[in-house]
């Protein structure tokens, strides 16, 4: 597995990370996710994301359980933002049954924090990110939030600071405000449009790129044929609307590009999931690919992506077929 640094925070982290999302009241028993973490960390995975409002508060303490007695063996993320205890903040909507509100405030982010570090058990979070963008209409200054977040650092609660989902100018207002180590956000191989702004930015800036969604929620497996149906409730079946690659007709032209690739499978050994993974960490300015997982099987395979480096010949070739393939139809 190989590691990079968290941009100037002095924190290396595993190229491939460990996005837990997917701790939700739903389908998978606790303990199957608890041996998922445990099944990429045993493989060398150090980072692992998480945030308040997955599940609820479920995901941090399925994720404090996992680690219990391997504290010193991972990079601990969280995030802050997205409240429900009150209503402070901006209504936000309603989220797996519960309404909540985006409060970037002080007050409220003081509050997350200790109840993330008790159902973390930990003393310390590794990274704490800013989940979203303040939004009307109580948009918080982000020097505001910054100088709790730079507070928070100096009583040592946190070791360094993130964003997530951010414009551009508002990630460069986080990183005049204080020491801002990372983004989040979505970045993928038929997501690219983060390769225009983001992306270089934080490459220019010493700032760590944590990439979500980089599997499309499957696509980019090979493993999404077109006789996969989803249940009623899933929402990859809005294919029509925010989702057009899961379309029939998309889905094939993407299969067709992904079994072009048999080659490069064989030559480096993986799946076309570990292609995946090892293409989006080599683009610039990419530091971190987020994997989430919901078995043992997936941690695995998707941690053995993290000692792959491809040949620049063979980057170039894949994002000529992407570049080919084009946009959804």
């Amino acid at each position: 597995m190989r590691h990079r640094p968290l941009g100037s925070s002095g924190i290396e982290a595993s190229i491939v990370g460990l996005g837990t999302a997917a701790i939700r009241a739903g389908d998978t028993d606790d303990d199957d996710f608890i041996k998922a973490i445990r099944a990429a960390i045993d493989r060398g995975v150090t980072l692992i994301d998480t945030a308040p409002s997955y599940g609820w508060g479920r995901s941090e303490e399925v994720v404090g359980r996992a680690i219990e007695g391997r504290r010193d063996q991972v990079v601990l993320a969280t995030k802050c933002g997205v409240w429900w205890e009150d209503e402070r903040g901006s209504y936000n909507g309603v989220k797996d049954g519960k309404a909540n509100h985006v409060s970037l405030r002080p007050d409220t982010i003081m509050i997350e924090v200790e109840n993330s570090l008790r159902r973390l058990g930990v003393d310390t979070i590794d990274l704490l990110q800013c989940h979203k963008p303040a939004i009307p209409p109580e948009e918080t200054p982000i020097p505001e939030t910054m100088g709790c977040l730079m507070d928070l650092k100096d009583q040592g609660k946190i070791r360094a600071i993130g964003v997530s989902n951010v414009s551009l100018d508002q990630l460069d207002a986080y990183r005049k405000a204080g020491d801002l180590a990372s983004d989040q956000f979505r970045y993928s191989m038929i997501s690219r449009d983060r390769e225009a702004d983001i992306l270089p930015y934080c490459a220019a800036h010493n700032i760590a790129t944590l990439s979500y969604w980089s599997l499309e929620q499957g696509l980019l497996t090979g493993k999404v044929g077109l006789d996969r149906v989803f249940r009623e409730d899933d929402f990859r079946n809005n294919a029509g609307g925010w989702l057009p690659w899961f379309q029939l007709e998309n889905r094939q032209r993407l299969l067709d590009v992904l079994a072009g690739w048999a080659h490069l499978t064989e030559k480096y050994d993986c799946t076309i999931a570990q292609l995946t993974i090892a293409w989006t960490a080599a683009q610039t300015g990419a530091t971190h690919v987020l994997c989430g997982v919901r078995g043992a099987d997936q941690a695995v395979q998707n941690a053995g992506a993290g000692a792959l480096e491809l040949e620049a010949d063979d980057v170039q070739r894949v994002r000529d077929d992407l570049v080919a393939l084009g946009g959804p139809v």
